[in-house]
């Protein structure tokens, strides 16, 4: 015969097995709510596990599964040979909260003590409400098999090799996913390394901030392009550089300039994004890339060639890196893996020398000890099984689709009011507006629109009146849609000036 708190309990647990929450947790649920409202009293034993399993006609251990996370949270204590009994609820506030003191009634707005702040640390992002944006050039993340992905990940979680390293007290000098990841950028970029080459981090910012700890002291001079990635621009001013820009055409930073406004040694690093120079998408010319190198040999500076949107070729064969081509240790190579993937599936790396890599994870260690274990388990086994490269072409047949609508859009819309070159590659387009217009009031009509024109994808100076408009993350209807908003902006915008 059930006992009559069993009976209660029988009559109360329902339990859907179509519900996206796991039974147990159903289980746990249900009994804590019994609890809390004094239908199965303090201290009354619970139905054993084989009980109500048989009950609920479910396995077993999803019933000690539900006691064990009741115990977890202190509902329930389990005795061993005895049974399972309710403890008091837990609904109560501890005694701290309970009391009204002045300290904890309202929570300082500013600190009681000097500190340094960067202005060019603050932020050149803003928050929107709107509907539909621009971006400067993100994938589109609902092209992904998110429910794939999430099973790879609750896979990794449970090898027995993960929790290893978990526990274990220092992590081996190089990972799997390091072999891993050195056989890919080897098999698609001919890079000739070893894993010893290899530092992963948490992203290419993260990658940057690592080496300019490494590279720059106070006033050393970095160069960089006349228009160029402002996060890296920030991270080499945080690290005390004296930035100096170099012009950029339609065949990438001119390298002639260098030599002729500078002399040996006076340069420490030039950053430079040369596949598709940031933000104008220009590709730096196999002429001028190879007079780089020789330039950075003779002057004595490191070239960090980054390397943010390799994955994405359409066209052509794509140009190698110039890290493939260096013999003498110049270059210090950055990328993104796993662009195809989910934003927090991706992941950052150098390539450099082995010396530069000992002291890159020395740092990696002091301020990301533990690492990301299960993420790069399973971006090891998408490489191992070739998954990622499955994904990326087929991430690849539909950019393609989006980049030619969108230059098509641009050309029937705007006709020869803005110029643009269709890029062979990556997921942005640049577009100059002739003749100029104000930006700014360009955005701010587009936001009358339900639209979102990031201020930092506007560059308008002297130069240039020109936008870096992403197209990957819009379908074909957005693309249309967005497109026609830019117009109406733009028409609005020459109105009202």
């Amino acid at each position: 015969m059930n006992s009559p708190d069993d009976s209660v309990l029988f009559s109360i647990l329902q339990i859907n097995k179509e519900e996206s929450t796991s039974v147990y947790v159903q289980i746990a649920q249900q009994i804590i709510n019994a609890v809390q409202r004094n239908i199965i009293a303090v201290g009354s034993p619970l139905p054993g596990s084989r009980t109500l399993s048989k009950h609920l006609q479910i396995h077993r251990n999803t019933v000690v599964a539900a006691y064990e996370e009741l115990a977890s949270q202190g509902w329930v204590e389990i005795k061993p040979n005895k049974g399972t009994f309710v403890l008091h609820p837990q609904n109560q506030k501890p005694k701290f909260l309970q009391q009204s003191t002045k300290w904890n009634a309202v929570y300082p707005k500013e600190t009681g003590f000097r500190f340094h702040q960067s202005n060019h640390l603050n932020s050149p992002y803003e928050t929107t409400n709107t509907n539909y944006s621009f971006n400067d050039g993100q994938p589109d993340i609902r092209l992904l098999p998110a429910t794939k992905i999430s099973s790879w990940y609750t896979a990794s979680m449970k090898r027995k090799s993960v929790l290893k390293k978990w526990n274990a007290v220092n992590n081996e000098s190089i990972s799997y996913f390091e072999k891993q990841l050195c056989n890919y950028l080897n098999s698609t970029r001919r890079l000739h390394i070893l894993p010893q080459n290899i530092l992963t981090t948490r992203s290419t910012e993260m990658s940057l901030y690592i080496i300019s700890q490494l590279m720059i002291q106070p006033n050393d001079v970095v160069l960089v392009g006349s228009l160029s990635n402002f996060a890296a621009n920030m991270i080499f001013h945080q690290a005390g550089a004296k930035l100096k820009t170099i012009p950029v055409d339609k065949d990438g930073i001119d390298v002639s300039y260098i030599r002729k406004h500078f002399v040996k040694k006076s340069i420490r690093c030039l950053y430079c994004t040369p596949h598709r120079h940031y933000p104008t998408t220009h590709l730096l010319s196999a002429e001028r890339r190879l007079e780089l190198l020789e330039l950075a040999k003779e002057y004595e500076f490191a070239i960090i060639e980054d390397d943010f949107d390799y994955d994405f070729q359409y066209d052509i064969s794509p140009m190698m890196p110039m890290a493939s081509a260096d013999t003498n240790g110049m270059i210090i190579y950055l990328g993104r893996f796993g662009q195809s993937l989910l934003p927090a599936f991706q992941t950052g790396f150098v390539v450099a020398p082995e010396n530069l890599i000992k002291a890159a994870k020395n740092y990696r260690q002091m301020i990301d000890k533990q690492g990301d274990l299960v993420l790069e388990q399973v971006l090891a086994d998408m490489i191992h099984e070739g998954e990622i490269h499955r994904l990326l072409k087929k991430s690849i047949v539909v950019y393609k689709q989006r980049r030619d609508l969108f230059c098509k859009q641009l050309e029937l819309v705007f006709g020869n009011k803005i110029s643009w070159q269709k890029p062979l590659g990556g997921l942005a387009i640049w577009i100059q507006f002739n003749p100029t217009i104000s930006l700014t009031k360009l955005a701010e009509e587009a936001l009358k629109n339900d639209l979102t024109i990031p201020k930092n994808i506007l560059y308008q100076d002297k130069q240039n009146c020109a936008i870096r408009l992403g197209f990957g993350h819009l379908n074909d209807e957005e693309i249309v849609l967005l497109i026609s908003k830019l117009k109406e902006a733009y028409d609005s915008t020459l109105a009202s000036s």
